[in-house]
């Protein structure tokens, strides 16, 4: 499937970290940022007054706060023959009572000019990811770093979307004719009631450019995903525009309790799809391997692992070698639920887990080690992920290699 690119959205970016005299009003109340060599091939060199802007905290998944409002640019030394002091002046507002110092502070510009302030609190679950899709690096300090988006052009695949998701903004499909077409078909095959996930995700992997799972399991697994969630938001449109006549009155009125009922129902299936739509995906690459495995199984008490290889059998008979026992849960995105998997299956030390996030800091990396959990994750986000994490970082390759390994250790003679 063609992929929309990251310079139709933005054109720049500029980086830095927040310094105290920036961020916090008991330091400084100046509401400026010194108007630096980036910033200035950001903005350019001619004064803009009040330019729309849109601030955005971003605490962590689906914990974004934004408010509107400008920024102005100009050169505080404009009549002077010689010397110049450009300055960026921000005004005061949610977003930047919020910030700290040491934050993350990215300055985007989009294509029709209007400018967003984005501010990530250091060392949060989205921070590696915002710099993984800018392509920005990790060694952002005090002063501002430039980003041209045309040198840097990222395909927006599902990683992708879901980070610009918690920006607020949608970006597209070019192959919206085809997803819509096909989102259409399932409605009238459902009868007009929203299809399943195992429905959808079948269809994704029948439509899916994606190479061979038994090959490449983690471009397979990237494509699948890239694939369902394009058509996923078609298929949300395509629904709602079907129903949404049934919530206005012949006179014309709106039914509110009905439309608000429809946009929470919209809310919660798309929270809880997505790891179902993995875990199907996930399973699919697994069969295609021709591994032995349940999913779901009951390893202790309530504890039931997303999938247990070679099976819940060989996991409940104590005669079996535990270390040719294997778990994997699955999680597409982590904040503090990776210490559920923790529990799960007390005869297996070393923990899997599989995520899509892309990114994790450091100090929860060393929390994971500790913990015996080993992340695994598709290839192609491996580059979001610091350099500390090569070696421990698995692909989804790597791992159903691991668990092919220990099956074959099983079932030799002896």
């Amino acid at each position: 499937m063609r992929r929309e690119r990251l310079s139709r959205l933005f054109t720049g970016v500029a980086v830095k970290r927040l310094a105290a005299v920036e961020a916090e009003p008991a330091a400084s109340n100046q509401h400026e940022f010194n108007g630096t060599l980036a910033l200035r091939r950001l903005l350019g060199t001619e004064r803009r007054e009040r330019m729309p802007a849109k601030f955005i905290w971003l605490g962590g998944e689906n914990e974004g706060l934004s408010a509107d409002g400008f920024l102005t640019w100009y050169d505080a030394r404009e009549r002077h023959p010689t010397r110049s002091e450009w300055r960026l002046y921000f005004p005061s507002n949610e977003v930047m009572e919020l910030a700290s110092e040491g934050d993350l502070l990215l300055i985007a510009r989009r294509p029709d000019g209007e400018l967003l302030v984005v501010v990530v609190p250091a060392g949060s679950q989205l921070e590696p990811g915002i710099l993984w899709l800018f392509d920005v690096g990790d060694e952002v300090g005090s002063g501002f770093l430039f980003q041209d988006i045309a040198h840097s052009d990222r395909e927006l695949d599902f990683a992708a979307r879901f980070i610009l998701d918690e920006l607020g903004i949608d970006a597209g499909s070019p192959e919206e004719g085809r997803l819509d077409e096909l989102a259409e078909n399932l409605l009238r095959a459902s009868g007009g009631s929203f299809p399943s996930t195992s429905v959808v995700s079948g269809l994704a992997r029948a439509e899916a450019e994606a190479p061979d799972p038994r090959e490449d399991p983690d471009g397979a697994l990237m494509a699948w995903l890239d694939f369902e969630e394009a058509l996923f938001r078609r298929l949300e449109r395509s629904w709602f525009v079907m129903h949404l006549p049934e919530h206005w009155s012949a006179g014309g009125d709106p039914d509110v309790e009905g439309l608000l009922k429809m946009a929470l129902s919209f809310l919660n299936r798309r929270k809880s799809r997505m790891g179902l739509s993995l875990e199907h995906h996930v399973e699919e690459a697994i069969r295609a391997w021709r591994l032995r495995y349940d999913r779901g199984a009951s390893t202790e008490g309530r504890s039931r692992p997303d999938f247990l290889f070679p099976g819940a059998r060989e996991y409940h008979d104590r005669a079996f070698d535990a270390r040719l026992l294997t778990m994997l849960g699955v999680k597409s995105t982590l904040k503090d639920r990776w210490r559920q998997v923790l529990a799960e299956a007390e005869r297996i030390p070393e923990k899997h887990l599989l995520t899509l996030q892309a990114g994790v800091s450091v100090h929860q990396m060393d929390e994971m080690r500790r913990n015996s959990l080993r992340l695994v994750v598709p290839q192609s986000l491996h580059a979001a992920y610091d350099r500390t994490a090569e070696g421990w970082l698995m692909r989804f390759h790597d791992f159903l290699g691991l668990v092919r390994e220990r099956q074959a250790r099983a079932d030799a003679p002896g």
